[in-house]
């Protein structure tokens, strides 16, 4: 039997809980003001004659504490002399503090800095000549002071006199702000404690003065200084009584409503009478640190009977809830404007049928009284009508993207990147469009509410039982928070994404687990999708003043907010989805944000595209190491060449004795800069007698070596074509190209286990899946099910480093953007392509390549297997091509090549009348 559990009543609610944090607190603070006077008195009433751990003597102690004050003083002023008075002085001022609950809460991270402060007191003491009634051998600030003291003057290449008064000066600033820092004294309080002493100091002026009878510019200036100061405290105070009366009503005394029954008329509330008292007066402790007055609650009390309908209940519920999260009135007190779209608390009571509602109502800080001022007389009492605040339906405002340094500075005709070459300009934003175009649609509060209580209700015929407790809106999905009842399956949940997808009359339902919580997420599309645009997030503060290496615009997550991902620390990322659910666009997206960031200089692109389609439009950039790719032949022939290229450049870092490419080039950087060569040692032929080769050490300029991205935009043509050599090359560069520098992006639209092997999953642990067709699919690529239930159109889970699984909207870019942005690449020049991509290696650095890929030598350059092939032959003294094919775990086609190639050279004969061939090399032992 189905039920709903019912939790348990706490043991003391959450007004007895504050009220003995409260009373906690104020009983600490009243200990610590009992130290700091007891630890005053004993220090004050110290006598080195006094008995202690230092000295015995039958006197008896004439410390104020005795010989418990006595023993306690007299190593805290061996240590730290004089600097033991800060011990005191923090104990009173943190117990008044935490008595008056003014800054508690900076308490632990204020007072761990409280020994340094008494060690800064102590040195400070020591720069001072000690009086004639000091009788210790040491100097003011105890042995620690004179041992600090005599240290730096002791190092210092100045004479110890002048020394001592520098670092008397600088050892006082410093104690006094780290004071002020230990104290707990924020910002506002220094100033009021400044602007105190600074009124204090001009009108003290200014009445000596005025009783000396001086009639200069002094005394005038002074008496102007201290009207003008009045004066614009009056204003200062009108301003915020008339802001206040204006925004909200006046908080009076509690005011508490008679129950009501939901769905009765509502009597309208009369206006509230309220006479205003007078202020009482303030103290200068009370001046310097203003207690918030307490805060005044109006407390609902709305009884819910029992012949209400359940469903009426969750809708009366839900209903409330929603409406309270439309209501903003304009707050009492000024809070920073964060931005943070509201999320609805949908909760469905369990338990007493009693909501209490308590809408808290804070005053503003009492303003600061006059200085100084005659007390005037109360004003007669007035009366203030505090009409009922009517509510105010307002929609949520979604998080702002936070711009960066470079998107502020759009009005120059590009971004401005740092360390970038004086030559090239980077692509200005202005070449996409614009976030400002883009019709953002707000979900309305009726639409969550019938949603919300529809899913309830869903779940709720599934057997599901639980409560909506929040609501995400985001541009494409709103994800509703399911808190389930204890003893529910997460699983059991999830295997209903389609089922609940079917019952709300949605496209598709993803449900899985928020990971840290114990809420339950289900992703329902919203009914008119939000385009996201790549601007957006270039021009967010993520992407533009990030530290990525290599940064990646991902788009946005479920909740608006940019996803910008680091390409160097993946390091390396596959990418599956169908056709049409985003793939490509997404590709596009990527390399944009790496064409937006970095320079040829720091950056180059080999684009393999066997589609010929999608990449074809970057060729001619000046970021490509080669002509775009489209031959799988060529591909693998590229990507042979990436894994010398990564070989090479680790014995160049092994030679530096660097650990990766920034260390490099760093280290070049650092050459350049002064003017350094690097030297290397060749071979420049062989001695005529001994035949021993010659070396010589010949110097270079070094050069840094840009970051190579290699990007696939279809992996499942290469691997029909040249699997094993794919596999071998790709596996390589995914377990040693990091560090090198060297980062592949992959793309497959069949996410298969013959496409994505095991070898290439194992060393791709970032992984981004779009839209699939099948389970099957989404667990081969993510390890788990998911990616079926995507939209298409850009929407994708991203896993970064096989860790948990966020949901992306990816951002679209068109054609014609693509473009604009590749036309303004190209008039900086044309590129500079290195020799070998596509063309391949020598013989002799093909043949290194091979065997360190594991694919045998290669005689002519033509086929890496050959070699492989006709060993086997020979040695077996077999050769057929489905033997070829078994031993060396290839293609047919490619096994076939190789028989036709052996016939060729004479390896073989050609087939008889039943298929066979002769092996003509004689056989080897």
């Amino acid at each position: 039997m189905a039920y709903q559990a019912r939790p348990r009543d706490p043991f003391l609610d959450s007004d007895m809980q504050a009220a003995i944090e409260k009373r906690g607190k104020e009983m600490f603070g009243l200990a610590m003001l009992v130290v700091g006077v007891m630890v005053t008195m004993m220090l004050l009433s110290y006598v080195p004659e006094d008995p202690s751990w230092m000295s015995a003597t039958d006197e008896p102690a004439q410390n104020w504490l005795g010989y418990f004050g006595a023993y306690l003083a007299s190593p805290l002023f061996i240590i730290v002399g004089f600097g033991a008075w800060a011990i005191p002085f923090v104990a009173v001022i943190w117990g008044l503090r935490f008595m008056l609950h003014r800054g508690e809460e900076r308490a632990l991270g204020r007072l761990m800095f409280a020994p340094l402060a008494v060690a800064l007191a102590s040195v400070y003491a020591s720069t001072h000549v000690p009086v004639s009634e000091w009788t210790h051998s040491f100097g003011l600030g105890g042995l620690f002071g004179d041992t600090v003291l005599g240290a730096i003057l002791g190092v210092a290449p100045i004479s110890a006199t002048f020394g001592l008064k520098v670092l008397a000066f600088i050892v006082f600033f410093g104690l006094l702000f780290l004071s002020l820092f230990v104290l707990g004294f924020d910002r506002e309080e220094i100033k009021a404690v400044a602007r105190f002493m600074y009124v204090g100091i001009v009108l003290t002026y200014a009445s000596i003065m005025r009783l000396l009878g001086a009639t200069g510019k002094g005394a005038v200036f002074a008496a102007v200084k201290a009207n003008e100061m009045r004066v614009q405290r009056k204003e200062a105070k009108l301003a915020a009584a008339a802001a206040y009366e204006e925004d909200a009503p006046i908080a009076g005394p509690s005011l508490r409503r008679a129950p009501t029954v939901l769905h009765a008329p509502q009597p309208e509330m009369e206006p509230q009478i309220e006479i205003e008292q007078p202020a009482p007066k303030q103290g200068l402790l009370a001046r310097l640190m203003p207690r918030d007055p307490a805060p005044e609650t109006f407390e609902d009390e709305v009884m819910i009977h029992d012949d209400v309908l359940p469903e009426d209940r969750i809708k009366s519920k839900i209903s409330d809830v929603i409406k309270n999260r439309g209501r903003r009135t304009k707050p009492l007190e000024y809070t920073p404007e964060t931005g943070v779209r509201a999320e609805p608390q949908l909760t469905r009571g369990r338990g007493p049928d009693v909501l209490r509602i308590e809408p808290t109502l804070r005053a503003p800080d009492a303003v600061e009284d006059e200085l100084f001022e005659p007390v005037a007389e109360p004003a007669p009492a007035t009366r203030v009508f505090t009409p009922e605040p009517k509510p105010v339906v307002q929609q949520p405002v979604r998080k702002p993207v936070a711009p960066s340094k470079r998107a502020q500075a759009e009005a120059q005709p590009a971004l401005q990147f740092e360390d970038k070459a004086s030559e090239f300009e980077l692509p200005p934003l202005s070449l996409l469009t614009s976030p400002t175009t883009v019709t953002r649609h707000v979900l309305s509060d009726e639409a969550l509410e019938e949603n919300a209580r529809m899913l309830e209700a869903v779940l709720d015929d599934y057997g599901v039982k639980g409560e909506i407790t929040s609501v995400r809106p985001g541009p494409v999905v709103t994800m509703y928070e399911l808190e389930p009842a204890p003893g529910l399956k997460a699983s059991r949940v999830i295997g209903l994404s389609d089922d609940i997808a079917r019952s709300m009359s949605a496209l598709s339902a993803r449900v899985s687990t928020v990971p840290g919580r114990t809420v339950i997420g289900i992703e329902l599309p919203n009914e008119k999708r939000e385009m996201v645009v790549l601007r957006e997030i270039l021009a967010a503060r993520d992407f533009g003043d990030g530290n990525q290496k290599l940064p990646l615009a991902l788009g946005k997550d479920i909740g608006g907010d940019p996803i910008v991902a680091n390409l160097a620390k993946m390091p390396h990322l596959l990418i599956a989805g169908t056709t049409g659910s985003g793939k490509s666009v997404a590709i596009n997206t990527m390399i944009l944000s790496l064409l937006y960031k970095l320079t040829p200089e720091e950056c180059r692109l080999i684009m393999i595209d066997p589609k010929m389609l999608e990449l074809s439009v970057y060729d001619g950039i000046p970021h490509l190491l080669s002509p775009v790719v489209t031959d799988p032949k060529k591909a693998v022939v590229a990507l042979k060449w990436t894994v010398g290229e990564m070989e090479e450049r680790y014995r160049k870092m092994s030679k530096m004795g660097v650990r990766n490419i920034d260390g490099y080039n760093s280290r070049v950087k650092d050459a350049l800069s002064k003017g350094e060569l690097f030297s290397r040692t060749v071979q420049t032929g062989f001695d005529d007698e001994t035949g021993e080769p010659i070396f010589e050490t010949e110097e270079f300029q070094p050069e840094a070596m840009p970051y190579i991205v290699v990007i696939v935009d279809e992996m499942a043509d290469l691997m029909m074509v040249a699997g094993k050599e794919i596999e071998a090359c790709i596996q390589r560069l995914a377990q040693m190209a990091r560090a090198s520098g060297i980062h592949l992006i992959m793309a497959t639209q069949r996410p298969s286990v013959d496409v994505i092997t095991g070898t290439i999953k194992a060393n791709f642990p970032t992984r981004i899946s779009f839209q699939v067709t099948s389970k099957i699919d989404s667990r081969t690529i993510l390890g788990e099910m998911g990616a079926e239930q995507l939209l298409g159109m850009g929407d994708m889970l991203y896993m970064a480093g096989g860790s948990k699984i966020t949901r992306v909207h990816g951002p679209f870019v068109s054609d014609e953007e693509v473009e604009e942005i590749v036309n303004h690449l190209k008039s900086f020049g044309p590129p500079e392509y290195m020799s070998g991509v596509v063309e391949g290696p020598d013989d002799e650095k093909s043949s290194d390549i091979d065997m360190v890929l594991g694919l045998g030598g290669n005689t002519d350059g033509e086929d890496a297997l050959y070699d492989t092939a006709v060993q086997i032959v020979i040695k077996d003294r077999k050769c057929s091509t489905s033997y070829i094919q078994r031993k060396l775990a290839i293609g047919y086609n490619k096994a076939a090549r190789l028989v036709e190639q052996m016939e060729d050279e004479g390896v073989v004969s050609a087939a008889n009348h039943v298929g066979k061939r002769e092996i003509l090399v004689p056989e080897q032992h």
